[in-house]
């Protein structure tokens, strides 16, 4: 016995001896390998062991010995689309990875609308068909969760398909509807394995996913991220950092507030019981400001004021005073005393009124409601305004009096700065690109899909800037410890959809497909202040950079909700791009584009020239979305027809009230009507002549 004992000690000791392979949190089961690549893995083994490593597509072992700390690399070439494969490491402990495809990787990231799941809270359009037939063996998707970091982290975070998975009911109901639905179509048309790696978050800024070096020179961002680097990145200092930025923001901002004395918080002049609001207007709530004609456009402070009549049993009692949730940030008192305070759009407020402050009749709340862009406001439901007393339950829906105080734009000490974030939020710059990014620097993939812009509306010219600098910055970071060769296509014939105008070379940068924000918010005619149209602008400028191609959404967006349903859609048209210019085939993928303009006789004549995987025009005699300016600046809607035939294609604008065009501009609006689309259905983007400054 005492034999048998020693035995199974020296076994149990021996196995302990032996660590199990630990490799890159983006190999797994189910894994699609970026198909003819010559990568180099870094992985970890028990210090000084010799790892033996199969593929068993070439069944070649080779032996990597680890060093004093267990580090060892190894190199793998890839083979040609195909599978499935095993991939086996053997450090005396065995570790086989199983199920692995050779085929297509794209890394997906931005903010909701690439988050949006096809069932889950997106619930695209007939959604219960789409996840009961989702079952695509050669689709295989990898969920990255949640993560901030101030420094590019190593780990991968994995969500809820525990590494890769392969695509089923499942699977595909809490994953990205816009990138499933790319790589179903690429995977049916290429007849290839295509993986996807969903990496984003809702209501996320550019500038979250751009890395603190990429930053650094940005307009709005050098100041915080030299001040950010002398911190060294101590968390410690990180957050006086914060908080310091955060005093010299509020002080500025709060300044010209008309509500507060001298900017001090808790001397609101607005907020005293007494104060009289008679000549407010009325808005009923809970309702998004932005919903509202006088608050359309309208970010800064605006407060408001709501009367609500206690009670004799409850007087001098502590109520419970819940708000739902407000964008962006509320300050709220109670008959003039500061209640509370928070910051988040999607946080929900609940405070405490203290029993010292209820009184018996007449009572006031006042809500100073900060707005950075967007929707602003009361922006949850009916039933979540209300005071509670034990079982006692009061509304405080309905009518509320408000007042603006504040237009963010108009002060100038903060007008076009980004406001501070806790060092903690997705939204403090470079934090999701360290921890949701930078972890899979090492994976080879095949290109990229993104799908942001909201949270960046109104400022669309840092925009401009802030948005090529990522891309450049991701595709040059991406791919550096691997080598993948170009997708196999036929060289292109003349007449191609697949040539440029001037037949461009092949790009040599890793491909950078993005969406185009879609249509939002009322419809409007004439809305040549319209941030949204700017946004769309300042994107589209990104198409100058090598390997970059815009997917057009302006036709399939709603008014009322910014995260449209039609997310299949989205995702065949960025199918199409990635068919055309990465894969090589006829598909057309993109409407031609504006270049020129020429007057004569009191109309304007717009002229197209094609881009690579352009259509022709579709006939149309009376094109919606166009408005026409003369000397005056002055826009009018105008009629426009197409004229002419493929390749030599051009639109006549013209409206009687303007005899002398000077700009012309076309779906220039938060959600414009227009129609002008090529034959196969896609549609033109926005764009204009002129370059008057209507927005900054």
């Amino acid at each position: 016995m005492k034999k048998l004992f020693l035995t199974l000690a020296l076994a149990l000791a021996t196995a302990a001896a032996y660590a199990t392979v630990t490799l890159p949190g983006w190999m797994s089961n189910n894994m699609v390998l970026q198909q003819r690549t010559k990568m180099h893995v870094k992985a970890k083994a028990k210090a000084g062991a010799t790892v033996k490593i199969t593929a068993s597509w070439d069944k070649k072992t080779v032996k990597v010995k680890a060093d004093k700390s267990g580090a060892f690399a190894f190199d793998l070439d890839v083979p040609a689309a195909g599978g499935p494969y095993t991939l086996t490491f053997d450090d005396g402990k065995r570790l086989v990875l199983d199920n692995v495809m050779a085929g297509e990787v794209w890394f997906c990231s931005g903010q909701s609308n690439m988050e949006m799941p096809v069932k889950g809270w997106g619930q695209v359009n007939n959604f219960e068909q789409e996840v009961a037939n989702a079952n695509h063996p050669m689709v295989r998707l990898f969920q990255v969760a949640r993560a901030v970091a101030h420094t590019p982290q190593d780990e991968v975070p994995i969500g809820h398909t525990k590494g890769w998975a392969v695509c089923s009911p499942e699977m595909v109901a809490e994953f990205s509807a816009a990138a499933y639905f790319f790589a179903r179509e690429v995977s049916q048309k290429l007849g290839i394995a295509v993986g996807v790696v969903n990496s984003s978050w809702g209501g996320t800024p550019a500038e979250s996913w751009t890395s603190h070096e990429a930053l650094a020179g940005i307009t709005g961002f050098e100041e915080h991220q030299k001040r950010l680097f002398e911190t060294g990145f101590d968390e410690e200092k990180i957050k006086r950092l914060y908080q310091d930025e955060r005093v010299e923001w509020s002080r500025e901002l709060y300044a010209d507030d008309k509500g507060l004395e001298d900017g001090q918080l808790d001397r609101a002049l607005w907020a005293a019981a007494d104060f009289d609001d008679s000549s407010w207007p009325v808005m009923k709530q809970p309702m998004p400001w932005d919903n509202h004609d006088v608050m359309k456009t309208f970010d800064g402070v605006a407060w408001m004021r709501h009367v609500v009549d206690i009670p004799a049993e409850l007087a001098g009692k502590e109520l419970r005073m819940s708000l739902g949730t407000v964008d962006d940030e509320d300050v709220t008192y109670w008959n003039g005393q500061r209640i509370g305070l928070t910051a988040g759009w999607h946080l929900g407020r609940v405070y405490t009124v203290p029993a010292a402050l209820v009184k018996a009749g007449r009572n006031v709340i006042t809500v100073r409601i900060y707005d950075t862009s967007g929707n602003g406001g009361f922006c949850g439901d009916a039933k979540d305004l209300n005071l509670t007393a034990g079982n006692r339950i009061i509304s405080i829906a309905g009518d509320w009096r408000y007042q603006k105080s504040l237009n963010a734009k108009e002060v100038k000490s903060v007008a076009g700065k980004v406001e501070p974030k806790t060092p903690n939020d997705p939204w403090f710059p470079a934090n999701l690109y360290n921890g949701m990014v930078a972890p899979f620097l090492e994976m080879p993939i095949r290109g990229f899909l993104w799908y942001q812009g909201c949270s960046n509306v109104g400022r669309a010219v840092q925009y401009e800037s802030l948005f090529q600098r990522m891309i450049l910055d991701w595709q040059a970071r991406f791919n550096k410890t691997a080598t993948v060769q170009p997708y196999p296509k036929p060289a292109p014939q003349q007449g191609d959809r697949r040539r440029g105008f001037f037949g461009q070379q092949e790009s040599k940068a890793l491909p950078f497909y993005f969406v185009q924000i879609a249509n939002y918010r009322w419809q409007k005619d004439i809305q040549p202040e319209s941030e949204w149209a700017a946004i769309r602008e300042a994107q589209h400028k990104a198409t100058q950079l090598d390997g970059v191609g815009m997917m057009v959404n302006i036709d399939i967006g709603m008014a009322m909700d910014i995260h449209p349903k039609n997310k299949q859609e989205v995702g065949r048209r960025l199918a199409l791009l990635a068919l055309n210019r990465t894969y090589g085939r006829e598909e057309a993928c993109a409407a031609p584009e504006y270049y020129q303009m020429r007057v004569a006789d009191g109309k304007a004549t717009l002229f197209f020239r094609p881009v690579q995987g352009s259509d022709a025009l579709e006939a149309n005699a009376d094109v919606k979305g166009f408005t026409i300016a003369g000397p005056d600046h002055v826009w009018h809607v105008a009629k426009a027809r197409v004229e002419g035939e493929r390749w030599m294609q051009r639109v006549v604008v013209e409206c009687p009230d303007v005899p002398f065009p000077v700009a012309v501009r076309y779906a220039w609006a938060d959600n414009p009507t227009c129609d002008l689309r090529t034959i196969s259905g896609l549609p033109v983007g926005p764009f204009r002549t002129d370059d008057w400054a209507d927005y900054k």
